[in-house]
């Protein structure tokens, strides 16, 4: 970790923190801020024991969890050992029944559990309790029923105890449970080497604590590792995090070169691509659409663009991950607090870190391809703005066949003598096959030109628009 970022001073983080946990009632939080793939700053309030909590300090992360267990999901998919859209009794027979309760019920999928479309109740205040359930204990569960809120496949519905499913599906299927595939895939490589399953055996960890009418006293124990732990098992550290937030970040953009592990980018980017539609979701009073990925959500905030994000709940414990694709910026926040609103101070630390610009991200360079498209559609309209001829060859080159069907080249060059000869001042992709270019006329007037390429090669411009800049 760095000890400093010169866009951020960690005393106004600080004072954030501590202001947020005096009006919460949260008795200690941890937490830390990623930059470009480094943890670059930690702080935090209250104590632990008798000393304040560091990077190094373990939490329990509750639903957090759920990341983990999906990308390990992915990993053994990848090694086709488990397909996505397999009924779950395709791997363990006894989960063959499990399914709502019409007689036009489709069974429920692996891909069901992990997107939270298999339709089973939302389930937090009981699976809470019960992370230590048994083998016999979750066999007795299925021989009696489950209780279903929605359709299966239909829409998306919250569910812990499908992840206790997901579990037994792993088991059953590759005879090792999920927590150790989680340890030795994930974990180990990652070097996440204070992230365990179990109660710590050290004294650096947070004890599970909750304030009853302003009383404080340390919250029941929350239950050791079980079926349903997949859901919410985890223990772990702000430092630890910041090294799966930054990995999970590293997946965009899509691109060439060493693709190491342990999960591809690509099956890390479909983790983090929406799976199910949540709906509307409120949060710091400002309201925007919500989806639910693979143990992951996606937030598409007006303000701060897309945001990756899960929280986690438990009996003495608060805590929330956040993190911008492209890994400019991630967000950790740990409590020992009975459900402690760690979401909304994260999304409060983003918004201050936004307002500083500590989420900005270099313009990425347009590809050969794009620069040229650029460059000589500009070309070709200053020509036309000066009256010069375009030979058809040039069009041919620069233009898709459907472009003077769509508006007739003479009409095109008309309407460029209105805005006069251009010149380039930048060439910025908005898609790997769209940009918009920024431009200026003789009188130092802005203009933006986007553009965007048909889809076969050699690459032309399909459809193009002139504005003025400020339009």
């Amino acid at each position: 970790m760095t000890d400093q970022d010169p866009l951020i001073d960690v005393d106004e983080i600080d004072r954030l923190v501590a202001d947020f946990a005096a009006g919460r009632t949260c008795s200690s939080i941890a937490w830390g801020i990623v930059r470009h793939g480094e943890l670059t700053l930690t702080g935090s309030t209250g104590e632990v024991g008798e000393s304040a909590p560091t990077e190094h300090t373990v939490y329990r992360i509750a639903s957090m969890t759920k990341s983990f267990s999906a990308a390990v999901t992915l990993l053994l998919r990848d090694d086709g050992v488990l397909r996505l859209d397999a009924p779950l009794g395709e791997y363990a027979p006894e989960l063959a029944d499990v399914r709502s309760p019409t007689s036009d019920a489709p069974p429920i999928t692996v891909r069901d559990l992990l997107c939270m479309s298999s339709g089973l109740v939302t389930d937090d205040p009981w699976a809470d309790r019960h992370l230590d359930l048994t083998d016999d204990e979750f066999d007795r569960i299925i021989a009696g029923g489950l209780v279903f809120a929605r359709p299966t496949g239909s829409c998306h519905e919250y569910s812990n105890f499908g992840f206790a499913l997901l579990g037994r599906v792993i088991h059953r299927a590759t005879g090792v449970r999920l927590r150790e595939h989680v340890s030795t895939r994930l974990l180990d490589p990652l070097g996440m080497t204070r992230t365990t399953w179990d109660q710590p055996d050290h004294d650096d960890w947070a004890r599970p604590m909750r304030c009853d009418d302003g009383v404080w006293a340390e919250e029941l124990p929350t239950p050791p590792d079980g079926l349903i732990a997949p859901m919410g098992g985890i223990w772990t550290t702000v430092a630890d995090l910041a090294r799966w937030v930054s990995w999970l970040a590293d997946a965009f953009p899509a691109r060439d070169g060493a693709d190491d592990g342990p999960l591809s980018r690509a099956s890390r980017r479909e983790m983090q691509t929406p799976q199910r539609y949540v709906g509307q979701r409120t949060l710091r009073g400002v309201r925007f659409p919500s989806s639910y990925g693979y143990g992951v959500r996606i937030l598409d905030e007006p303000e701060l663009g897309t945001v990756i994000s899960h929280s986690g709940g438990l009996p003495g414990y608060g805590s929330n991950m956040r993190w911008t694709p492209g890994g400019s910026l991630g967000i950790v926040t740990l409590s020992n607090t009975t459900y402690a609103p760690m979401t909304e101070l994260g999304a409060r630390i983003h918004d201050r870190l936004h307002e500083l610009g500590a989420d900005s991200v270099p313009t990425p360079s347009p590809s050969a391809e794009l620069d040229d498209a650029g460059r000589l559609l500009v070309d070709v309209l200053s020509r036309w703005a000066s009256g010069s001829e375009v030979d058809a060859d040039t069009l041919t080159d620069l233009f898709a066949d459907n472009v003077d069907p769509d508006d007739a080249h003479t009409r095109r060059a008309e309407r460029a003598r209105r805005h006069g000869a251009l010149s380039i001042d930048t060439i910025e992709p908005t898609s790997d096959a769209a940009a918009r270019v920024v431009c200026h006329d003789g009188d130092d007037r802005r203009f933006v030109v986007t553009f965007s390429l048909a889809p076969m090669r050699p690459a032309r411009v399909q459809q193009y628009e002139v504005k003025p800049a400020d339009d």
